[in-house]
């Protein structure tokens, strides 16, 4: 089922919101301590990903090329440039600012990050659900702590993150009709390893070891398909 990881995804989110409701204040040292948790595990699954791949130099440029089309753009600013231009439009007071605060917060939270769409990828090209039962862990935990102090409107951003991650998802089982099998075996090898390095990445914000603006390494994951086929020509 295509869109399996992503329905569980939701299911992690409304529990975790559903929770928050019944949670009024979480210690700080168990909200640390099971982050980091988290954190380990989204290591492990960022190097088994990153570990497919023998082919070193595809990832290296593509990270590269990546890097300088994101920083070049502004990739990682202008996505908080936009969720805080969206954040501006919910000024009004009263209960409905909290429920608007709530949802946009938990959506961009959701929605943006390389787990999103790497994770929706591997669902519809491979069939692999892993990643995003993990994101949904991970959210699931994050959506109970929003719910603490946002409100009941975290929720709510269940319905963006599985139309989101769902259509990447479906779009992905299409690429076999525009790319030969034997091509397209190749790339997803080079492309899930460089989604595995920013997963990677990911768990050392996660875990506060770095600090890593994986938004402006996005790109890699579309670069990484054109660097495979020029290589595979050449």
């Amino acid at each position: 089922m295509i869109l399996f990881g992503t329905l569980v995804n939701g299911a992690f989110i409304i529990i975790g919101s559903v929770l928050g409701l019944f949670f009024t204040k979480i210690p700080e040292r168990y909200k640390e301590t099971v982050m980091q948790g988290i954190g380990l595990a989204v290591l492990l699954i960022g190097l088994q990903m990153a570990m497919v791949t023998d082919q070193i130099i595809i990832i290296l440029l593509s990270l590269l090329s990546g890097a300088v089309i994101g920083e070049f753009i502004h990739l990682e600013e202008g996505l908080n440039k936009f969720g805080n231009w969206i954040g501006s439009k919910f000024t009004s007071t009263g209960s409905d600012f909290s429920v608007a605060q709530g949802f946009v917060t938990a959506t961009l939270i959701f929605c943006i990050g390389a787990m999103a769409i790497i994770g929706a990828l591997d669902s519809g090209i491979r069939g692999d659900h892993e990643i995003l039962i993990t994101k949904g862990v991970i959210d699931g935990f994050a959506a109970l702590v929003l719910t603490t102090t946002l409100g009941f409107g975290v929720i709510f951003s269940v319905v963006p993150v599985v139309v989101y991650q769902g259509t990447i998802a479906l779009l992905a089982t299409q690429i076999e009709k525009w790319i030969p099998e034997s091509l397209l075996n190749g790339m997803i090898v080079e492309v899930t390893a460089v989604g595995g390095l920013l997963i990677v990445a990911i768990g050392l914000n996660i875990l506060k070891i770095t600090n890593i603006r994986i938004g402006n390494l996005l790109p890699a994951i579309l670069t990484v398909g054109f660097i495979f086929y020029i290589y595979q020509l050449l």
